[in-house]
């Protein structure tokens, strides 16, 4: 992904809201499927991190995203943004690059 994508997935990402909370618990079997889940059904997800969780943002972000093979698009404060291109109909349409 180049970043001209990633931009216009960013300018996407500024009018969702997190749908999905990751707390002091972590990263569960259960909210991987949810998350999978998501992915496929809107293809861009917000995910927002609790303050009382004591692994940095950076490492929870890349653990969701090894485990549900999508894409980090931007880590800002407390939130993540993933994005993970549904196979068949995609909704999100990137620019070439």
């Amino acid at each position: 992904m180049n970043s001209k994508q990633r931009a216009y997935l960013r300018s996407l990402s500024n009018h969702i809201d997190p749908i999905f909370q990751v707390g002091k618990n972590g990263i569960s079997e259960n909210l991987i499927n949810q998350l999978n889940d998501a992915l496929k059904a809107r293809e861009l997800i917000k995910i927002k991190v609790l303050e009382n969780v004591d692994i940095p943002i950076k490492d929870i972000a890349e653990e969701i995203s090894l485990q549900t093979n999508s894409i980090i698009v931007q880590i800002m404060g407390s939130k993540i943004t993933l994005y993970k291109r549904r196979k068949e109909n995609p909704k999100i349409v990137l620019p070439k690059e």
